[in-house]
């Protein structure tokens, strides 16, 4: 019999079933940590910016009363 959490499975039902077997990471546990911390701080990042950027255009609207893409860096009429 195997262990998987709180269940007992037999062993030949295991071995039809690969995903029951538990697998040894090929690196260490502090690089799959590192990695994992990495990818959360970019997707973190990214999230931040496009919500930044809503705010300001929000921001913008409520000052201006147009919205920040029909604003032109040329202020002539």
């Amino acid at each position: 019999m195997v262990n998987l959490g709180l269940s007992r499975v037999d062993d030949a039902v295991a071995a039809k079933h690969p995903m029951f077997i538990q697998r040894k990471f090929p690196y260490p546990l502090q690089w799959s940590l590192l990695v994992a911390v990495v990818a959360g701080s970019v997707v973190s990042y990214g999230v931040t910016r496009v919500e930044s950027e809503k705010c300001n255009n929000l921001w913008l609207f409520l000052e201006t009363g147009q919205l920040p893409k029909d604003r032109s860096t040329d202020q002539r009429s």
